[in-house]
């Protein structure tokens, strides 16, 4: 899984069109270990894999997209949902994302964003950003249950 994540994060950085896309395809891998193997073999894969991506990726703003986002949200994603109440797991994954959007936005801007986003108030970039996370945590809700009712039981039967 380490492999394949890092293969697609050095896309990501080959094919600048399509960067935050193929990013978040990287982090599906996360989702797959979260599911298969839990959450602690997760977090090994994410550490691994933002080690390596530094290392290995030639875009470093790649790198850091998925360190200080993409790479551990499916972790967060899966602990947020386990709380009782909906409304509580919506302000956790928010939350986690305002605060990497904040260190992205404050600390490593000028590696991640275009000179024309930057010239953008903020507040609009705060607000473009939660809308976007909400359509990608949908997103990723959708292809977690596929992954769980079509592909899961393919794996486990082969086992």
């Amino acid at each position: 899984m380490a492999a394949l994540t890092v293969a697609f994060l050095y896309l990501a950085s080959v094919f600048p069109t399509g960067q935050l896309g193929i990013i978040a395809v990287a982090s599906l891998f996360t989702v797959a270990v979260v599911i298969e193997a839990g959450i602690k073999h997760a977090v090994l894969l994410y550490a691994a894999c933002a080690i390596l991506s530094f290392l290995l990726i030639p875009l470093k703003g790649v790198a850091l997209l998925y360190t200080l986002f993409f790479g551990y949200y499916p972790i967060v994603k899966s602990l947020a949902e386990r709380m009782k109440r909906p409304l509580y797991s919506w302000i956790m994954k928010e939350a986690v994302f305002l605060a990497a959007l904040s260190v992205v936005w404050f600390l490593f801007r000028n590696l991640i964003f275009t000179d024309a986003v930057l010239e953008i108030s903020p507040i609009i970039v705060y607000l473009v950003g939660i809308a976007v996370f909400t359509l990608y945590d949908i997103g990723l809700s959708k292809l977690i249950g596929y992954y769980i009712f079509r592909i899961s039981p393919k794996i486990k039967r082969k086992r």
